[in-house]
């Protein structure tokens, strides 16, 4: 009986610790400023087409998220995976093309293929425009490229 309960604790103790280094990899390399993922925007706000600023917090593996609505954070949490951001929040068109973390502005942003990605812009660029010149191809290179990074 000991020796099951000693190999429980261990057995605990690995799932813990796995669960705790995944949260860490994501922490460091998922885009966050000031503790809060997409500048707090709520995720979910840029499926409807306007993003907007969220006030209910969420803390979905190490990445705190902001929600404008109740109904937006439940919707969030029964599939996260489906309103997270593209590449960690990171400049979509910067990962494809250079594998580069760049930062965004989080109102600068296209759906792709039920996806939230972002963009860097400011007075004298857009990568969204440089995003839709080429996007199949980008698509295609920030998919392996941010695939790399967690490895």
């Amino acid at each position: 009986m000991k020796k099951i309960t000693v190999f429980l604790v261990l057995l605990s103790f690995v799932a813990f610790s796995q669960e705790a280094a995944n949260v860490t990899t994501r922490q460091k390399h998922f885009l966050v400023e000031k503790g809060v993922a997409i500048s707090g925007y709520d995720p979910l706000s840029y499926f409807t087409g306007k993003p907007q600023k969220g006030k209910i917090s969420y803390i979905q593996n190490g990445i705190t998220y902001k929600f404008s609505s109740t109904t937006n954070l439940e919707m969030f949490k029964k599939n996260h995976t489906k309103y997270e951001p593209a590449y960690g929040g990171w400049c979509a068109y910067a990962m494809g093309a250079k594998s580069e973390k760049v930062k965004v502005d989080p109102e600068n942003f296209k759906i792709v293929n039920g996806t939230l990605n972002l963009f860097y812009k400011n007075f004298f660029s857009n990568t969204l425009d440089d995003w839709n010149k080429d996007e199949a191809k980008l698509k295609k290179q920030a998919d392996i490229n941010w695939a790399k990074t967690f490895k």
